[in-house]
């Protein structure tokens, strides 16, 4: 599939569709409404009673189907947490591209709008609450940090190609550099919060502004003569 960059109201986004004006077909669309309505069905019912005590069962009948329909589709909880955990980040991705996109022209300010962006819509999420807890004990930390490699990597792979439209004087393989930092620090600041999402987004763009600035002003400039 090729990834099609397109320019909103908002800023620039990043959407994947394998052509212009190509549509699923009905089987796709069918899985891809079920998906969502079993993960939005899970997401309730964590806000509702927490994730250690959302059952299997209990997310299969509040989705309307049966406990062998959701099993087919995740073939166990922890595989249940971690498609949410894929959806929620491909959802905080939108929020932080919107905060960036009206912040191209300021680097250290698109740094802190994003983990401002990204920590409050994760602290206030049933899941991401779970793990910061360690509610449930089941290893739902892991599925963001030492076992978070599919997270990484979808956002990792989504923030760089985002980075590359709004800053297009740097190149493609700094701004995946740049990326996997920035990914890196706000899974873990999320996961394992050490204060106030504006504080943490202050205090990372401090940081991460001047090497931003350098590669901003070294790809203007140029290689040297």
């Amino acid at each position: 599939m090729s990834t099609i960059l397109t320019t909103t109201a908002a800023g620039v986004s990043v959407a994947d569709m394998s052509s212009p004006g190509a549509r699923p077909s009905y089987p796709e669309a069918a899985r891809a409404l079920l998906r969502d309505t079993l993960l939005d069905a899970a997401r309730d019912l964590i806000r509702e009673r927490g994730w250690a005590d959302t059952t299997m069962a209990a997310v299969a009948t509040a989705a309307g189907v049966s406990r062998q329909t959701l099993y087919k589709e995740f073939g166990s909880r922890k595989e249940l947490a971690q498609a949410y955990i894929l959806r929620d980040a491909d959802l905080f991705l939108a929020a932080v591209e919107r905060a960036v996109a009206s912040h191209f022209d300021d680097p250290r300010a698109a740094l802190a709008a994003a983990f401002d962006v990204f920590l409050s819509a994760a602290a206030d999420d049933p899941l991401i609450k779970a793990i910061v807890s360690g509610e449930g004990g089941d290893g739902l930390l892991a599925l963001v940090t030492t076992h978070g490699g599919p997270v990484l990597q979808r956002a990792t792979e989504r923030l760089a190609a985002f980075l590359a439209v709004g800053w297009p004087q740097v190149p493609l393989s700094e701004a995946q550099v740049l990326a996997e930092c920035v990914v890196r620090l706000a899974i873990s600041h999320a996961a394992l919060p050490s204060g106030p999402a504006d504080l943490t987004a202050a205090a990372v763009a401090r940081v991460l502004g001047p090497y931003v600035d350098r590669l901003l002003t070294e790809a203007s400039e140029g290689p040297p003569s």
